[in-house]
């Protein structure tokens, strides 16, 4: 074999492992209550996290999938703001937590999508592109009261 035909069955594997990699998104449900914010597959059950709150209420529920041993009090980081909350287990290996929409760490999440949250030596991070933080602020202003 020619190194040319290497090449190019090296690219269209390449290609063809690109395509087949699932599209995560960030996609918002405002429609009804409650609000849910949710890093998906669409169309799939598969979920990486998802915010959620009823709206008004000033409190979003964060679930972490995936997540076992987050549990327990966590240090909350967004921006130069902190913030202690206490996380737990949900079903599936899952972690829940709630944070106040009106907080400076929420505030600061909100400005550059980043959310970082640490239960003892487990330590979990929320990123939302630049191009999806319009939804996350949607968000906010639906849950805020």
């Amino acid at each position: 074999m020619s190194v040319l035909s290497i090449l190019a069955t090296l690219i269209g594997v390449a290609n063809v492992h690109a395509a087949q990699e699932p599209a995560w998104t960030w996609t918002l449900y405002a429609d009804s209550a409650p609000v849910v914010l949710a890093n998906e597959i669409p169309d799939t059950p598969s979920l990486r996290t998802t915010l959620e709150c009823e709206p008004g209420s000033s409190v979003a529920r964060v679930t972490l999938y995936q997540a076992a041993g987050m549990t327990g009090m966590t240090r909350l980081a967004a921006g130069s703001s902190t913030a202690m909350t206490e996380s737990e287990a949900g079903r599936g290996g899952s972690a829940k937590l709630a944070l106040r929409t009106d907080h400076p760490v929420f505030a600061a999440f909100a400005a550059d999508g980043n959310l970082s949250m640490t239960a003892g030596e487990t330590r979990r991070t929320i990123e939302i592109p630049q191009a999806h933080l319009a939804k996350l602020r949607r968000f906010a202003e639906l849950c805020s009261g």
